[in-house]
This record gives C-alpha cells, structure tokens and sequence, in this order.
C-alpha cells in the first residue's frame, strides 16, 4: 500500500527470490515460536529472555559481518548470559522446585529458536539490504507469512469455531503494526549495523513489565529482576561499545 500510494510499485521486486524466500522462513518460524513461547512464559521473563538476541547478534555481526567484538564486549555478552541463567534458574527446573515460577521448558525452547531465527535474519537482512529495498524485503516477508498464516487458519476452522468480527479487527490491527515495524526495521538496517539496530529491543522491557502488571497483575520476581537487569546492562554496554 505505501509503494502504491507512492507509485512505485517497482520497489517490491525481489532481486534474489530463493534468498528472499528462505529469510522470510526465518521470519515466519520466528513469528511463530514468538506465539508458542507467550503461551508458556509470562510477557516479562518472555522478553528478558529475548534480550539475549542483541549478544547474539553481537557475535554474528562480528563473525559474518566483520564487524568486530573485542574482548570487553565478549565479556558483556558473557555477563548477559550468566542474567538469563540468574533468571531462569535452571538447576531448579531439573530439580522440579519450578525455576522462576513463570515458565516451562517449551516456552524456554520455543523463546531459544526466536531469538536463532532473529538474530541470523537479522544478519542477514542487513547483506540482503546491498540489493534489496527494504520494501521489497517486508512485502515478501509479509506475503509469505500471510499465505501460511491463511492456509492454517483454513485447517484448523474444521470443526472449530470461527471468527468473530473482534477476532478480524484484532487479526487486522496486528498486521498494518507488524507490517509497519517490519518496514522500518529493514530501512534500519540498510542504514546502520547489525548490532546498532538490535539494541533498541531492551525498550520493551519497561512496555512489556507494565503491560504484564496492567492486564494480568504479574509481577516479576528478585531473580527474574536481577537477571534482566544483567542483561540490559550489559547489552547497553555492548551498544556504547559499538557507536564508540
């Protein structure tokens, strides 16, 4: 719609479609665990542990990228890591005591596999980026998701329930936000690094605790604060580290 409003329709070409193809399956696999893992971590330990994919980035830019690391950022990003083990504190799941009382293993797993096909689609975005107009890159990323989206809706309607009109306007406010973040999130990265772009993330821990605490009254624990502030610390310090 903005390239049509615009009339340059043109720009939604796609230059290098098995490419394209395969980082929209990135996208669509991301969104999808990203519904998974809400199911079974609360929103606070559910971004806490999405935290983690600015380190990851951090990693990749430098691996792929060339971008560079050092070893006081390897050791921030060590430092993140050790906040999502003070958060989830594992040694209490295996041991069945429930950990941080706010998720399970497949929401921890479903939240792993989020923060993979982020971070290397991210990586990756910012290569595709040297041909591909961030229109493009959100339009076919948009239609893929769409088109699987739509043909598992139309499986799982069998003999369930349908949808109402609040499920549609819902369904449809979700897209135009999405489809809006997805567009300035590819004009980011044709602009700046990798690693620039994923910081900006850590917002959304002070929107999602509130948002927790507002609709369902959750509030975080000691570890689950403790370890989220390790992480936001020390990603911070990766991104001073990286404008410096």
């Amino acid at each position: 719609m903005f390239a049509g409003v615009r009339g340059e329709l043109g720009v939604l070409r796609p230059h290098r479609v098995e490419k394209q193809l395969l980082r929209a399956c990135l996208d669509m696999a991301n969104n999808v665990c990203v519904v998974v893992a809400l199911k079974h971590l609360s929103l606070t330990l559910f971004y806490i542990l999405i935290f983690t994919a600015p380190m990851t980035v951090a990693v990749l830019s430098a691996v792929v990228l060339g971008e560079g690391l050092g070893w006081r950022r390897a050791v921030a990003i060590g430092v993140g890591f050790a906040g999502v083990v003070v958060a989830v504190r594992p040694w209490e799941l295996w041991a069945g005591t429930g950990g941080s009382g706010m998720g399970d293993w497949v929401g921890y797993g479903a939240c792993g596999v989020c923060v993979a096909c982020f971070s290397v689609n991210l990586v990756w975005s910012r290569v595709l980026t040297r041909t591909e107009t961030p229109e493009s890159l959100a339009f076919f990323s948009g239609l893929v998701t769409s088109a699987m989206g739509f043909g598992w809706m139309a499986v799982s309607r069998v003999g369930g329930p349908g949808l109402t009109a609040g499920l549609w306007a819902g369904l449809v406010a979700m897209g135009v936000f999405c489809a809006l973040g997805t567009l300035c999130f590819y004009v980011a990265v044709k602009h700046t690094s990798a690693a620039n772009v994923s910081q900006y993330h850590y917002t959304q821990l002070l929107t999602g605790t509130l948002v927790t605490y507002a609709v369902w009254g959750t509030r975080p624990g000691v570890w689950v604060v403790l370890g989220g502030g390790l992480i936001v610390g020390s990603g911070v310090y990766v991104a001073v580290r990286q404008r410096g």
